[in-house]
């Protein structure tokens, strides 16, 4: 399951509209995910947590492609799908709760897989919909991912290494790509991490949103341990075969 799917919903829902914009890293991620294809034609497509189609606009774009199914708990994403996609199906509803026919030679999610609560598990469910000799391709975060905000909070997403990543597919999966880069923002002030955050998604880590005393808080202790106001991701980019 997801590690809180309701809040997840909830927030993603609320960033929709705005993710593009903010999204610097997750759409550099989505190009690199794309690139790391082995092929530039797959009949039958599943992608995973499309939210607004950033990954979706980047994928029309290079490969070619029969049939397109798309999933998402927000339905409001289908409004972004539209735009992008003409004949397609969309998959209302959780990733790990598919109600769809046939199996697919492409299975593809772009910074979904970290809300997973067991990656393993979840690759195995997601590999049932897989034809033998399919590709799963998805990227993630690796532990350092926004390590200035679990080191001031305490929050942070059970993140898994390259190491552990390689150990799960390795058991079903030919690697093809298995890489980790780091990207760094940087602010002209904390409150534009906690806006870049929102915007993201990523206040979908608590429930609970901020007091006006939590947030100057933050802030004060943010300037004050990184003084040059950055923050870092550190995108996995995951391609596998399945073996026959």
């Amino acid at each position: 399951m997801y590690t809180d799917l309701k809040n997840i919903k909830k927030q993603f829902k609320k960033s929709i509209d705005n993710y593009d914009k903010y999204a610097v890293v997750q759409k550099l991620m989505a190009e690199k995910l794309t690139k790391a294809l082995p092929e530039k034609y797959y009949s039958d497509v599943l992608e995973l947590g499309c939210g607004s189609g950033l990954l979706t606009k980047q994928f029309v774009k290079e490969i070619s492609f029969q049939r397109y199914c798309a999933n998402d708990i927000v339905d409001k994403s289908k409004m972004y799908l539209d735009k992008i996609l003409k004949n397609y199906v969309f998959l209302g509803g959780s990733a790990l709760r598919l109600s769809v026919n046939g199996k697919f030679n492409l299975i593809i999610s772009n910074a979904l897989f970290q809300w997973f609560e067991d990656l393993e598990k979840s690759i195995e469910y997601f590999s049932s919909y897989l034809e033998k000799g399919g590709t799963i391709a998805f990227t993630t975060f690796a532990p350092d991912n926004y390590k200035e905000i679990k080191s001031l909070t305490g929050l942070g997403l059970g993140y898994k290494t390259v190491d552990e990543i390689r150990k799960i597919l390795e058991k079903n999966f030919e690697i093809l790509t298995l890489e980790n880069f780091e990207y760094t923002m940087r602010f002209k002030n904390p409150l534009e991490v906690l806006v870049h955050m929102k915007n993201t998604g990523v206040n979908a880590l608590t429930s609970k949103p901020l007091s006006v005393k939590e947030v100057k808080e933050f802030c004060d202790k943010y300037k004050e341990q990184y003084p040059d106001l950055p923050l870092t991701y550190s995108p996995i980019i995951a391609v596998a075969r399945l073996k026959d």
